[in-house]
């Protein structure tokens, strides 16, 4: 028998206008579906804690992705991660020492180091992009809505990623464990 193993899972574009709703409990149940046991969700913003037999990565997202397209009728990027990876996520962002905003985009692949470089580049004296594996961490000025390093340039450059500001990183690894 194949052991379970707990992931992570953070839904891009969703709750978005009229069209794009997936609430916590359709969301239960559509994990559910998939295979997913001991399925949790925190804030309705699309993470979701749960245990399945799978192990592929891809092949978690994959599976996921279809579940919900099935349910919802609309694509929804998932990207996994275990809870020790998001500890390790929250442990990097301690040691950048930021004082502003922080927010996190996190990837759907890892990107190359051309693109790391290229990503990074983009730092102005307001607003710096550090990636460190498939986690970008946006250190921003006072407001989130007026900057410039945005989740949507960082798709242009890394590919699929979904954004959290470090609050809800830490909260779901508080309460996630890892």
């Amino acid at each position: 028998m194949r052991r379970v193993a707990t992931y992570i899972g953070f839904l891009r574009a969703i709750n978005l206008g009229a069209t794009r709703k997936f609430p916590k409990d359709a969301i239960r149940a559509a994990v559910e579906a998939a295979g997913g046991t001991d399925v949790e969700t925190y804030i309705n913003t699309g993470n979701v804690r749960f245990d399945t037999r799978l192990r592929s990565r891809a092949r978690i997202e994959r599976t996921l992705e279809e579940v919900f397209e099935a349910d919802r009728g609309f694509d929804v990027p998932t990207i996994v991660f275990t809870p020790v990876q998001l500890r390790e996520i929250a442990e990097r962002a301690a040691s950048f020492g930021h004082r502003g905003r922080h927010y996190v985009s996190l990837l759907k692949e890892e990107p190359s180091p051309a693109a790391v470089a290229a990503v990074e580049a983009l730092a102005t004296a307001e607003e710096v992009a550090r990636v460190s594996g498939r986690a970008v961490h946006l250190l921003l000025g006072e407001s989130y809505h007026e900057a410039r390093l945005t989740n949507a340039v960082i798709e242009r450059h890394l590919g699929v990623a979904t954004n959290r500001n470090l609050t809800v990183i830490e909260a779901l690894v508080d309460r996630w464990g890892g």
